[in-house]
């Protein structure tokens, strides 16, 4: 199973914990995993992508144009900004959710991210958006988008790895404390399918 997957946000909204997430679980199957990330500018408000290559044969961790089979977009806009990587027919998970990008800010130019999800639904055929703001309102707590969205990605089948996969990597990587709440995130999307 050789799978390339780009992970896109801002920086604050947990894309780089969420890539380390995938890359356990894969490793954890004896899958060779290499990645690359942005985290220089992680700080919030900033583009952050992760590439994640999984499968046998991988010479370098960055993804070739139009090879990624799957996008997970953590903002609409930084999904529409990475597609050139996306193959033809592959997957795009996105948050609906608009995160005004520091350039438009200090521009001063108006962003609601209506027209970026607008743009996907005309263009990507396996497009699935989450409405992650009622998930995280359901849930109790913003923390759980990145769970969230990878969800949306097991249970669109594009992922290549189960929720038991994920769950094992959540105890592995984060805190105790902190595995209930990203467990329900999982069980939401699993029992809430995502409308495309």
């Amino acid at each position: 199973m050789n799978k390339n997957i780009v992970l896109c946000g801002v920086g604050g909204q947990g894309t780089v914990l969420a890539s380390k997430l995938i890359a356990a679980a894969a490793m954890k199957k004896d899958i060779p995993v290499m990645s690359a990330e942005t985290i220089g500018m992680a700080q919030r408000g900033g583009s952050v992508f992760s590439h994640i290559r999984m499968g046998e044969g991988l010479y370098a961790p960055m993804i070739a144009k139009g090879t990624a089979d799957i996008i997970i977009g953590f903002e609409p806009g930084e999904a529409v900004r990475q597609l050139p990587y996306l193959r033809e027919g592959g997957q795009v998970i996105v948050s609906q959710r608009a995160i005004m990008p520091v350039t438009a800010t200090l521009s001063g130019t108006p962003y609601s991210g209506g027209e970026m999800t607008a743009y996907l639904k005309e263009r990507i055929p396996n497009l699935i958006i989450v409405d992650t703001e009622r998930a995280c309102r359901k849930i109790g707590s913003p923390k759980v988008l990145n769970l969230l969205l990878l969800g949306a990605a097991i249970h669109s089948g594009a992922l290549g790895l189960n929720e038991d996969e994920i769950k094992d990597a959540v105890r592995e990587r984060l805190p105790e404390r902190f595995h209930e709440l990203n467990f329900r995130a999982l069980a939401y999307v699993r029992e809430h399918p995502a409308q495309d």
